[in-house]
């Protein structure tokens, strides 16, 4: 049945198709922050893996409190994240003009934190589950590095004020948009995006209580299937990613 109006673009329609894709896989890596920071906090010591702003206030706190070991687990969850994010950029790199939607090498980026997810699990699974000592330091040292891999290679997307690490410019652009008078629907990516960090944190802690040796599977399994579905829709795709 012929629809009246101007033709559709077939390109133009699967831009906008694949956009949408984009945004649900950088949904499925916002639950894979929250889930990790989740472990960091509860499981490791009381760190964060990507909330840089609260370990540096741990920080300076337990420096002032003399609390050496928080201290520890804190300063080095901010340099390997520096690290992270240094790796990240590296290979991601900066946006180009010609992008296509999800450039290659953002996938390449999000294969190396899988492979430090990987030896999260293999480490975790191999002391029974419960982390303690130089092995919980080692686990919150990975997993720092890998969301900071995770967030650097996201930037090569440029999309201002969305992130799937670090939620305070995320909301912050949220109210903003509302102040300025944005209609709300415009508001809802960001808010998708802050209910899947809050949700995966939620889902990280049951487990970490209730089903231990499950603790490594929601980041396994949502970094990899973006890194899975972000290379098909690469190869099925007429663009050229970089």
């Amino acid at each position: 049945m012929l629809m009246s109006g101007a033709p559709v673009d077939e390109s133009q329609a699967r831009g906008r198709i694949t956009e949408r894709r984009r945004h649900i896989l950088l949904i499925v890596l916002a639950l894979n922050s929250g889930a990790i920071d989740a472990v960091g906090f509860v499981a490791l010591g009381g760190a964060f893996t990507s909330v840089m702003t609260g370990n540096m206030i741990l920080f300076g706190i337990s420096m002032s409190a003399g609390a050496r070991g928080l201290m520890l687990r804190s300063g080095s969850a901010i340099v390997l994240f520096a690290v992270g994010a240094f790796v990240g950029a590296r290979i991601a790199r900066r946006p180009q003009a010609d992008d296509p939607v999800w450039p290659r090498r953002v996938t390449v980026a999000l294969s190396i934190e899988l492979l430090a997810l990987a030896a999260f699990a293999s480490i975790w699974w191999s002391v029974g589950n419960h982390p303690a000592g130089g092995t919980q330091l080692l686990l919150l040292a990975l997993d720092a590095t890998a969301l900071g891999v995770q967030s650097s290679a996201i930037l090569r997307f440029g999309l201002s004020g969305l992130s799937t690490t670090y939620m305070t410019g995320t909301l912050t652009t949220a109210v903003s948009g509302l102040a300025s008078g944005r209609h709300p629907r415009h508001m809802l990516p960001s808010a998708q995006i802050l209910i899947a960090i809050i949700g995966g944190a939620a889902i990280e802690l049951v487990l970490v209580r209730h089903a231990a040796g499950m603790v490594p599977l929601p980041s396994l399994l949502a970094v990899g299937a973006t890194v899975l579905i972000a290379t098909f829709e690469r190869f099925g795709s007429p663009e050229v990613a970089n």
